[in-house]
């Protein structure tokens, strides 16, 4: 797949710093899937983008340059890790891309789609079948400035909360692109 030139102004954060509380505490940015990790198949959902940060605890070996970066304190949840990973930016997108590190099945046309879904609403984001919204998608950055909550109110916030008073697209997951890896039984599932 080629680069879209016409992405100018997309930076993406990769979220992989969860607890993988039901994988026995397992580091997921490190585990494999067809050989690579999914850290490395998170970043490549990113091709088109500007820059990418990820915001772990620990950093992982990876083939495209990315800033590493932590919440402070660790594991505050997915609007403290959002909201670090964009604080970490050096550019300063227009649209902002969110990925968890547990979608492998999330690619740059995944991304592309959401892209395109946020024309005229202040974000847009991936939905599974079952009408769940994912923890990918992409966030119109003024939009996301405007419902920041302060630094305390960051940690352990619910991203539903945080994404409320914002007008977000639903996108429709396309095949198995809604997938995440929450157990073992997941990644044997996706052929791990």
């Amino acid at each position: 797949m080629d680069i879209d030139l016409s992405a100018s102004g997309f930076c993406g954060v990769v979220l992989a710093g969860g607890t993988a509380a039901r994988m026995d505490g397992v580091d997921k940015a490190s585990v494999e899937l067809h050989g690579r990790t999914l850290l490395e198949l998170a970043i490549d959902a990113f091709l088109d983008a500007d820059e990418v940060v990820v915001v772990a605890p620990d950093s992982v070996p990876t083939s495209r340059p990315v800033t590493f970066v932590c919440e402070d304190p660790p594991r505050g949840g997915p609007v403290a890790g959002l909201l670090t990973g964009v604080d970490a930016l050096l550019r300063h997108p227009r649209l902002i891309g969110v990925l968890a590190v547990d979608m492998p099945r999330v690619t740059p046309a995944t991304m592309r789609r959401l892209r395109e879904a946020t024309e005229g609403h202040d974000g847009a984001f991936l939905v599974d079948a079952g009408g769940r919204r994912q923890l990918a998608g992409v966030l119109d950055a003024a939009a996301l400035d405007g419902v920041r909550p302060d630094l305390e109110g960051q940690h352990g916030m619910a991203l539903h909360r945080l994404l409320a008073p914002l007008r977000l697209a639903e996108v429709p997951a396309d095949g198995d692109e809604g997938l995440d890896i929450d157990t073992w039984a997941d990644l044997r599932d996706l052929g791990g």
